[in-house]
């Protein structure tokens, strides 16, 4: 029965290898194999509910780093895999319990972590050596930069001036692959499948559009009888046949692209940002009058059902959520993080499966005006040292890099990027954190080097 869950366990790696390091396939080989090595040697006199718990605990980590479920079709591990979810925070919780919530203490497996990766800071780890490349081609405000899952090259940009671009930023010089021109207003949200084979956009024009990211053109267009502006667009992170977009009537709706059928579910004001958690079965939904409602999404009939409305204390937009698992190895708890138009970037913890929030640490920045979307990113690798970073765009033309660990909240900026000269909108890392792209409200998408050991 061992050998049987060692399998298992081979098999769910051998599955998820596709999607790492997608253009190395040496890599690939060397790692499956040395899997298999481990596996081997450690089948023997191992308890068959030890080695079950480690294939389940395994399967939803693989979930959250790759951002897909492979067993698309089994709604039973779906449920199992959010059970394993709830299970693993409560664990982390029990063990956590005597320390203050919000002065996390490091763990001694978070030390040895930091053993192996160096005595390096969070400010030394997030230096940057300075701009690897500017892209100018649009000619209105570019309102979200995202590069694509797994990634380190391919970036999309939305922009006012009605067009999507699709750049490469590994090219030898950097350049645009393609302008996806089928909107006639500012396109306003945007996102790729898991596979990176599909965009999604949607605009104020009421368009929802689905792009082949290979032929460049437009697959499908939707669009209501009575056209609503679209404000934010998000594909279901299991099962891209599912786009889920937010209007300017206050209501998140639910398109399935293969069927066209639509379905809605009202919160009220204009629905500005989204975020789904992995499983694809919470998402939660800011609008312009300081709302953060979760929901509920059901796989078999593709409903959202409301589950808990928060009012963050201030009517402005909440201009963009993102989710994450854990932070660091310090802060291990579901978080989710919030822009708000009244000069604050904010750390939400989640606190139970109905995606109920509390605020964890508020910081200042400079965005007031609910026209600028501006927007922030966790760094997308897990940190190993004391500290956890997010980035965030600003009003003032700068990038700004915090710690959310630190005791301080007005100490937490560590370091500043300054290259725009406009409000700086969007912001996206890709997936190996070395390269940040930044886009700002004249257009401007200025693309920044990391600092690594070889050229510091």
């Amino acid at each position: 029965m061992t050998m049987a869950w060692q399998q298992q366990v081979f098999a769910l790696d051998a599955r998820y290898n596709a999607h790492r390091a997608k253009f190395h396939s040496n890599f690939r080989t060397l790692y499956i194999r040395r899997r298999n090595q481990l596996l081997r040697e450690c089948a023997v006199n191992r308890d068959n509910e030890l080695w079950k718990h480690y294939f389940l605990t395994r399967n939803v980590l693989l979930q959250n780093r790759y951002g897909i479920t492979l067993d698309q079709n089994s709604l039973r591990r779906q449920s199992l895999s959010t059970r394993v979810w709830s299970m693993t925070t409560n664990i982390l919780k029990i063990k956590n319990k005597k320390i203050k919530e919000d002065a996390v203490v490091p763990t001694r497996v978070a030390e040895a972590s930091r053993a192996i990766v160096g005595d390096t800071s969070v400010a030394e780890n997030y230096a940057f050596v300075g701009v690897h490349h500017i892209f100018d081609q649009h000619t209105a405000a570019v309102t979200m930069v995202k590069f694509a899952n797994n990634d380190r090259a391919r970036l999309c940009c939305i922009s006012n001036d009605s067009t999507i671009s699709i750049c490469n930023v590994l090219a030898q010089p950097p350049s645009v692959e393609c302008i996806l021109r089928g909107h006639s207003l500012p396109v306003t949200g945007c996102d790729w499948s898991a596979a990176n084979d599909l965009i999604v956009s949607c605009s104020l024009d009421g368009r929802l559009c689905l792009w082949d990211t290979s032929l460049f053109k437009c697959l499908r267009s939707v669009v209501d009888p009575v056209p609503t502006q679209l404000l934010a667009c998000l594909f279901h992170p299991v099962n891209n046949n599912i786009v889920v977009a937010g209007n300017a009537r206050g209501a998140v709706e639910v398109l399935n692209v293969s069927t066209g059928i639509k379905q809605r579910n009202n919160m009220g004001g204009r629905v500005l940002s989204l975020a789904f958690e992995s499983s694809g079965q919470l998402l939660w939904a800011g609008n312009d009058q300081g709302v953060i409602l979760s929901f509920m999404f059901d796989m078999k009939s593709g409903k959202l059902s409301k589950c808990r409305r928060h009012y963050l204390g201030e009517i402005a937009a909440v201009t963009s959520i993102n989710w994450r698992t854990w932070i660091s190895r310090e802060a291990r708890d579901p978080s989710l993080l919030v822009n708000m138009s009244s000069n604050s970037v904010r750390l939400y913890r989640i606190t139970n499966r109905h995606g109920s929030i509390e605020l964890r640490r508020r910081f200042p920045i400079k965005h007031r005006l609910a026209s600028m979307p501006v927007r922030s990113t966790f760094c997308p690798i897990m940190s190993f040292r004391q500290g956890a970073c997010i980035v965030t765009g600003s009003e003032d033309s700068s990038v700004y890099f915090l710690d959310v660990e630190r005791e301080k909240e007005n100490k937490a900026v560590f370091n500043k990027l300054q290259g725009h000269a406009s409000p700086v909108l969007g912001v996206s890392f890709n997936y190996d954190e070395s390269l940040l792209s930044t886009s700002d409200h004249q257009g401007l998408i200025i693309v920044w080097a990391r600092a690594t050991k070889h050229n510091s």
